[in-house]
């Protein structure tokens, strides 16, 4: 294996206290587009996007005018841009939580936008309300500047891996709850109601998914990693084999996770390669075994035969021989 030098390392451990901070940041900017936006299926009106430079809202409509905000990683600064005007501060180390949220609100005021959040950490270890968290104040340029090139070299390759699908396929899009990049693929049928999960949970896996992602780390996981699970889960797919060797199948509380570490693929001779093949592997996996017609719902630009894609094409395992 040779190591891909046009991708940085990025162990967690090296940046955790600012990945951290930017998380929580995001988490703002996320809650705000959640905010001032129209809602949408699985919450897809929430999430936000790789830009040139970092992070974007992208555009959002407002009575007056439009919206996008931007946290820059190239020149570490937060923007907000209207039609008419835009305006600005600086990301950088000590700059609190409680200060981003003060600031950004100060800042959006000045040009007329008013948006109430909740202004709490969600799906996260930290508990602080924005407004009152000073601990979390880390901003390590060189690191964030890494992250963003992983983020969007990842982003690519996740493009061109849902170009291969013509079902029902989300964005590719950052969730900030999670901090992950992630993309999904659907079958077209509800899943099962489910009266044990939160109704934030009910809207986002409504319907039979496929997920694949990238996240740098958290406490569960502490190293960043590709990623890919099915939802509802079928019978043996964490018995099903997976691309590269270095990939694995890994218990979580929720079920069964697809895990190819990101150090793996940086260090490995073809790296974009390597990438599709784990995700295509994962995917297989999981739709063969959830009874998805794979052959008739792939695009002309796939590459893998239509011949196996055919035979991977099966009814689901139900009554006595589901597993085995």
């Amino acid at each position: 294996m040779t190591e891909d030098r046009s991708l940085p390392g990025l162990s967690l451990d090296q940046w955790e206290a600012t990945k951290d901070t930017l998380h929580l940041w995001a988490q703002i900017i996320g809650k705000t587009r959640l905010a001032l936006t129209p809602m949408r299926n699985h919450w897809w009106n929430a999430t936000l996007y790789p830009s040139a430079r970092g992070l974007t809202t992208r555009r959002m409509p407002l009575d007056a005018h439009n919206l996008e905000i931007e946290i820059d990683l190239v020149g570490h600064r937060l923007w907000a841009r209207t039609t008419e005007s835009d305006a600005s501060f600086e990301l950088h180390h000590g700059l609190s939580v409680a200060d981003f949220l003060h600031r950004l609100g100060d800042l959006l005021e000045g040009l007329g936008v008013r948006a109430d959040i909740r202004a709490e950490p969600f799906g996260v270890p930290m508990t602080t309300p924005f407004a009152a968290d000073r601990d979390h104040a880390s901003y390590d340029a060189d690191a964030v500047a890494r992250f963003l090139r992983v983020l969007q070299w990842s982003a690519d390759v996740l493009e061109e891996f849902a170009g291969w699908y013509c079902g029902k396929s989300s964005p590719v899009q950052v969730f900030w709850h999670g901090f992950d990049l992630a993309t999904s693929r659907f079958s077209g049928k509800r899943a099962e109601a489910r009266p044990d999960i939160d109704a934030v949970t009910a809207e986002a896996y409504s319907h039979e998914v496929i997920s694949f992602g990238f996240w740098p780390g958290d406490r569960t996981n502490p190293f960043p990693a590709y990623y890919s699970y099915t939802a509802p889960e079928p019978t043996g797919l964490s018995q099903t084999s997976l691309l590269p060797a270095q990939a694995e199948w890994a218990p979580q509380a929720n079920g069964s996770l697809a895990i190819l570490r990101y150090e793996d693929v940086r260090r490995a001779a073809a790296s974009r390669s390597v990438l599709l093949d784990f995700l295509q592997s994962a995917y297989e996996a999981g739709a063969s075994l959830a009874g998805w017609d794979l052959a008739d719902t792939a695009t002309q630009w796939c590459p893998v035969p239509s011949d196996r894609l055919t035979r991977l094409s099966r009814p689901p395992a139900t009554g006595a021989g589901a597993a085995s």
